[in-house]
Parts: C-alpha cells; sequence; structure tokens
C-alpha cells in the first residue's frame, strides 16, 4: 500500500489528526484558558472542511471494505459544513455551561468521533465495516445527549438514546446474519451478485435490516425516541442529531437498498411506500400538538424522514441525487432553525412556543434566520427547501406513485400550519415579557448568516444540484 492509495482515506485521516491535536491542547492548556479550545477546534475543522472539497481519486481499500467515490467524497464535505456550522453555533452554549465546568473539549472531541464513525460508514463495502463504524457514531452521540449533567431531562436523553441504539444495533446485525446465510457473503457487492432470491429468510434480512435502520432515520413506527431524546439534549446535539446523524444514515441505507438488496426491490418498495405515508402523517400531526419548540423540530425531522423515504421509493440513479440534494438543504435549514433556537434558549433559556411572543420586536435578526429555516423547511419559494422537495416529488411521480406524491404535498400544507405558529408568535403576537434584546457572539452570528446564505443560494444555484446529480449514478 502507497502513500497514493492510503490517501483515499484523506477525511479519516485528516479528522483523525484534529481529534489527537484536540486530545493534545486540553492536556496542555490550563483549565483558565480552555476558552481557546473552541476557536482552535472551529479553525481546525474548518481547514479540514476546505481540504475535503479537494478533487480525491476514487478506490478502495482493505479488500473493498472501503470504498471512495466521487460521491461519497462529497456527500462528507456536505457533512463537514453542517458540524462546521453545528459547532460555531455551539461556541456561545460551550463557554456558558461546559466551561465553568472544564468540559469544553470533549464536546468536540466527541463529535468529532461520532463525524469519523460516520466517514466510516458512508465508504463501507461490507456489512462488517458498516457495523462497527456505526456503532463509533452512535455512542459519542449518546454521550453527547446527556452531556448537560445537571439537567435531569439530558441524563433521560442520554439513556433513552443508548437504549434506543442497543435495540436497533441488535435488530440489525440479526437482520445482517440471516442476509449472510442466504448470500455466504458480507460484501456489498458479492450479495448482489449472488441475486439473492426472494424467500423467508431473505424478506426477515430485510425488515430486520429495514427496522434497525428505521430507528436511526426516525421512521415511523421506530421513532418513539426521538421527541424526548432532541427535548432533552442540548440544543446543538439535538441539531446534529436530526440533521449529520440522521443524514449518514439515510446515505448507506439508500446504498444498502439500491444496490445490495436490488433483487428485493418488490418488497422493500412496498415497505417505503407505507412507512413513508405514516411517518409523514403522524409527524406531522404529532408536530401539531407540542409547545416545546424541540419537540415540535423532533416530531418535524419525524415527518421528514417520510419525505425522504418517498423520495427514495424509485430507487434510481435520480432517486439518489434527489435525496443527497433534499439532504443538503435539509441540513442547512435544520442548522439554521436550531441555531435560533440556541441563540434564545442560550441568553433566556426559553424553550416554549409562547415565549417567542414578540421576538422580532426584540431581537429582529434571530427571528429571520429562524423564518428562513422555517419556510424552507416548509418548502416554500424560493427558498432552497422547495427546489429539495420539489425534486423528491418528481422522483416518486416519474415511477406512477402519483397518490403518494398527493398525501406529500397535502402532509407539507399541515407542517406549514405549525412553522406558522411559531413564526406567527415571533413576528405578529406581542408579550409584555418578550424576551429582552441580546447580541450573539460572533461564532454564532457567522454561522447564522452561512445557513441564511446558503439557503438563499442553494435555491438558485441550479448547477449545484447538476454537479450532485454527475456524480449520484451508482447504479449501472
Amino acid at each position: 500500500m502507497n502513500l497514493e492509495t492510503f490517501l483515499i482515506m484523506r477525511h479519516e485521516i485528516v479528522l483523525a489528526i484534529i481529534i489527537l491535536v484536540l486530545l493534545l491542547v486540553d492536556v496542555f492548556v490550563k483549565p483558565e484558558n480552555k476558552k481557546i479550545v473552541n476557536t482552535i477546534a472551529v479553525s481546525l475543522f474548518a481547514v479540514h472542511t476546505i481540504i475535503g472539497l479537494l478533487p480525491l481519486n476514487s478506490g478502495e481499500l482493505f479488500g473493498g471494505m472501503f470504498t471512495t467515490t466521487p460521491l461519497t467524497v462529497y456527500f462528507k464535505s456536505i457533512l463537514n459544513v453542517g458540524v462546521l456550522l453545528i459547532s460555531m453555533i455551539s461556541v456561545s452554549w460551550v463557554n456558558k455551561k461546559m466551561l465553568p465546568l472544564n468540559k469544553v473539549t470533549e464536546y468536540y472531541v466527541l463529535m468529532f468521533s461520532s463525524l469519523l464513525g460516520m466517514y466510516y460508514m458512508i465508504s463501507s463495502g461490507n456489512f462488517l465495516m458498516m457495523y462497527l463504524s456505526l456503532e463509533l457514531a452512535t455512542l459519542p452521540v449518546a454521550a453527547l445527549a446527556s452531556y448537560d449533567m445537571h439537567s435531569r431531562k439530558s441524563s433521560e436523553a442520554g439513556i433513552k438514546m443508548i437504549l434506543s441504539a442497543a435495540f436497533s444495533s441488535g435488530i440489525l446485525l440479526f437482520g445482517i446474519s440471516m442476509l449472510y446465510a442466504v448470500s455466504g457473503s458480507l460484501y456489498f457487492t458479492e450479495i448482489a451478485a449472488a441475486n439473492v432470491e426472494l424467500s423467508n429468510l431473505s424478506i426477515m434480512a430485510l425488515v430486520m435490516i429495514f427496522a434497525g435502520f428505521g430507528f436511526k432515520i426516525s421512521l415511523v413506527p421506530f421513532h418513539f425516541w426521538t421527541a424526548d431524546v432532541y427535548e432533552g439534549a442540548p440544543t446543538p446535539v439535538a441539531s446534529f442529531l436530526s440533521t449529520i446523524s440522521k443524514a449518514s444514515a439515510v446515505f448507506i441505507f439508500m446504498t444498502v437498498l439500491f444496490i445490495t438488496l436490488r433483487d428485493l426491490q418488490a418488497v422493500w418498495t412496498y415497505a417505503l411506500y407505507g412507512v413513508a405515508i405514516v411517518t409523514m402523517v403522524i409527524g406531522n400531526f404529532f408536530a401539531l400538538r407540542q409547545t416545546n419548540v424541540q419537540r415540535m423540530m423532533a416530531f418535524s425531522s419525524v415527518a421528514q424522514a417520510g419525505f425522504i423515504a418517498m423520495g427514495m421509493i424509485a430507487g434510481d440513479n435520480f432517486s439518489v441525487s434527489a435525496v443527497v440534494y433534499f439532504l443538503a438543504i435539509y441540513i442547512v435549514s435544520n442548522i439554521a432553525v436550531f441555531g435560533a433556537i440556541q441563540a434564545v434558549r442560550i441568553q433566556s433559556g426559553k424553550t416554549e412556543i409562547d415565549d417567542y411572543n414578540g421576538l422580532y420586536r426584540t431581537n429582529p435578526y434571530i427571528s429571520l434566520v429562524l423564518m428562513m429555516g422555517l419556510f424552507s423547511l416548509a418548502g416554500i419559494p424560493p427558498i432552497a427547501g422547495f427546489f429539495g422537495k420539489f425534486f423528491l416529488y418528481t422522483s416518486a411521480a416519474g415511477q406512477g406513485y402519483y397518490w403518494l406524491v398527493f398525501i406529500a404535498v397535502a402532509n407539507v400544507t399541515v407542517s406549514l400550519y405549525y412553522y406558522l405558529i411559531l413564526i406567527r408568535a415571533s413576528f405578529l403576537r406581542k408579550s409584555e415579557t418578550s424576551i429582552p434584546f441580546f447580541k450573539s457572539d460572533m461564532f454564532m452570528k457567522v454561522g447564522l448568516s452561512l445557513t441564511v446564505a446558503a439557503l438563499l443560494i442553494l435555491g438558485v444555484y441550479s448547477p449545484f444540484y447538476e454537479f450532485i446529480d454527475s456524480i449520484s449514478q451508482i447504479i449501472k
């Protein structure tokens, strides 16, 4: 193995080095100077994000267990941008909550370690590699969910996260073992070449694998952990869970269905059809009942998973490009909303929808960021979210799933209602006890400004979708 071949793992190598550097910084920096760790972590990761955008040759390592393609390279870059934005928005929370406890470095190490696991998962060419990397991606997030040790809800979120993750991992591993019994291999391409036939064992394997990923993506009926974990976790962690963690799981799930289990498409198409409908409906209607903004966003995340499932149902290359494009926009949109929620929560500690009454009069910039993110999630043109959903509709309609598209459009109307409830509270309602004016730090301002710029640019910059479409031809 020469250096050029080894550099196929460029994303993983650079991120591992950043994690080691942060651990060394934690050793040598005095507790009273730990505030500088924020700047070091964000700066190093910004450099890593830029490096990740450089071209990289395709190839494989470790006998095909690790593979690199243009799509995996640039999908990792999409995740990098999301994590960079979350890191910037996290700084104010870290300084206020974690700096007094001398737990600054650990936050970034855990988040970057989880991302490292997602890198390996995305590049997996083997179920064993995928499973191990999935565990590496999940365990640090469980620790992050319970990171606010002074909050009972945060501790509860961590417990629910780890129990749900363990249960779903067991189900997924059971499904993998069944698939190995049917095909005699753990490699994605070898299983695809084995022409797995429809049988009780192969269908049971598909059901178990589908359920395992359903937990990770928050598809109904595997979503029951989502609201409690999102509400109890620190806001930056909830943002990470709803965007980066979900997007990486969707990507590998799509790879497994479209390539490895393509012979079972007649089965998983019906499964996606039914799950997409119930996920959109239950996610949206439960979101209507929420009064806590993070719980509302949790059920919004469930509903968005239903839209993603709708986009995957065609199982072709257009589905791949539509889902990846939607995920890129969804990541930025959700980070914008959670960033605004984080700014309000860190300054006032308020998390209820009614607490946002009159927010525009005291903090117009935060209100505008919140509105842009919510409009994008709702699919209001010309913001980027409209085009993301449009391609998902086109993917499903192209295969004749018109009733599914109709149900999805109806659910967009429902989602618009509860998004507008929060916007109405911020812009139209008045309150004698509205959140007072506050100033955010530089990292927060830059991070939120970048999300707004991205939502506007992605909505009118068609070459971005064309580029994704050109590298999404994974089905031969």
